[in-house]
Order: structure tokens, then sequence, then C-alpha cells
């Protein structure tokens, strides 16, 4: 069994409001020379889902659900790093006043936390209402695996995802092993606390190998020789798993976010390929997948 210090975290509230979508040019130059005009970050999704497919869409890093962040820099950092994947989310503001939802995401660049609500919850909301987050889990250590370490996640969230220590490994379920070697925007950050960093899907070749053209949002997954302690960057034996945030991109250096939960540089992470292995499932957020 995991033995993690739950007891000895600290519960507390960070304040988002409905952002809206940005456009700073029309164009996004896709890979292959095309400009595309597509929906991007922010605003309130209505048919985009956790649990609904990452790959396919016509759109450019679109975020499932809804987009939380606050103007003020240093509140809005707050927000994106104690914010974890999990946490009950409440409308504070507007006709959705009351309304109940689920963290399901960071996305980095833009800094937003992405917030899962239902649809009759997503029909009163508008851009500006206020969403606050019972931010909790930052701090979170299996005691009995050191070796593995944990972030963004929620305890609540972590105890349904089937983990077990297996000779010494952290047996995880995941949906998708991702190599290291096509993981793209976000390489680098000295920090992984917030965001997140994406798959590229351009090397038709890995995509068919690896079965990823069938991610989905929400879903966990395993990426190989990444270590994520301090930042991410590429170290072979190493894994580190993720949650899919945001769907593909026509733009190089682009694909799926992922926001970190767990890493080992070590190697102390098994993955186990399960199918069903999406918040969505795990969280029950949705009785049609």
């Amino acid at each position: 069994m995991l033995k993690t210090n739950e007891d000895r975290l600290v519960k507390v509230s960070v304040l988002g409001e409905v952002s809206s979508p940005v456009m700073r040019y029309p164009y996004r130059i896709s890979v292959k020379g095309e400009p595309m005009v597509l929906p991007g970050v922010g605003g309130i999704r209505y048919n985009v889902r956790v649990g609904d497919p990452a790959v396919g869409w016509m759109a450019d890093h679109v975020e499932p659900g809804v987009s939380i962040k606050v103007s003020d820099v240093n509140a809005n950092m707050a927000l994106n790093i104690l914010s974890c994947i999990g946490n009950e989310a409440i409308v504070v503001s507007g006709d959705a006043k009351g309304s109940k939802g689920v963290v399901i995401g960071k996305h980095g660049g833009i800094e937003h936390v992405i917030v899962d609500f239902t649809p009759d919850v997503l029909d009163k909301l508008v851009i500006g209402d206020k969403v606050l987050v019972k931010a909790y889990g930052v701090g979170l250590k299996i005691l009995n695996l050191p070796e593995v370490r944990v972030m963004n996640i929620d305890p609540k969230l972590l105890k349904l995802m089937d983990l077990k220590i297996v000779e010494g490994f952290l047996e995880v379920p995941v949906t998708h092993l991702v190599p290291a070697s096509i993981m793209g925007s976000g390489l680098g950050a000295v920090q992984t606390y917030s965001g997140d960093y994406d798959i590229q899907l351009f090397d038709e070749e890995t995509v068919k190998k690896y079965h990823l053209e069938d991610l989905r949002l929400g879903d966990l997954v395993a990426i190989m020789n990444a270590e994520h302690t301090y930042g991410r960057i590429y170290r072979s034996g190493a894994v580190s798993i993720g949650v899919v945030v945001h769907t593909d991109c026509v733009m190089a250096g682009h694909g799926p976010g992922v926001t970190t939960i767990m890493t080992s540089g070590s190697g102390k992470i098994k993955p186990r390929i399960d199918p069903e292995a999406n918040i969505a499932k795990l969280l029950n957020l949705r009785d049609d997948i």
C-alpha cells in the first residue's frame, strides 16, 4: 500500500475568472506552410470536454471545458501552482453561482487552469465569472517510495489510480507510452508545478508505432526517458506520468499538452497499459464514456 503525507497537506483557496479567448494575429502557420485560422486557448468550450479526443479537431491548443486565470501576475502564479488536478472548483459569481466542477489540467504559456463543468453549468457561465478552487495536493509525497516525485495531483485522484508498489517500482496505469524524443513546447522549463509540455504528432511513423492518433483529453500517459523533478529534461531510464490537458496543434514544436503528475529520474515508475486510464472515468466526470 502507498503511504503518503496527505494528513500534513494544506488546503487553501485560490480564485480565477473565466478567461476570454485571445488572438494576437488571425493566422497560425502550420508545419506544411499553410496559414490557418482556428479556435485556440481560453473561453468556454461547449462541445469539448475531458474524455473527448485530443486529436483531429479544427482547433489549435484548445482547452476542454473552462479556462480560468486572473490578471494579477503573482495571484495567477499562485492559482496555477497551488491548483491540482482533481481539486474541487466552485463558481462564486454569476448565474452559475454555487455550481461545482473539477480541475483537469494546467496550460503553460497562457498560464490557465482548466476546469471541467457539466453542460448545464457551461450554459450558465459567462466570461468573467469567478471560480474558487480548493487547492489541495502541493507537497504530496509517497513516503514508502521517495524515488517517485509527485506533483499537481489531488490525493483523492492518486488513490483512484490503482497504483501498486511491485518489487520496488510504482506500477501506474496509462493509456499510452510516449517517447521523450517527440516532446516539444515546454521542454527546458525549470519547474513542473504549473504548465504543460507538448507531444509532437508530426512524425507519422512514431504516431503509428505508439498509437498516438487516439489520444484523449484526460488520458494518463507515460513519457519514457523524461525526468521532471526540477524541470523537463531527457534522461535515459527516467519515466514521467502526465495528464493530456489540451488538443493537438498545427504549429511546429506543438501538440497535445501534458501536465506532469509524477516523475522518477531513477526509473522507479513502471507503466501498465490500461485503455481506461483517463481522469474523466476515474473521477466519474461523465456517464457517456
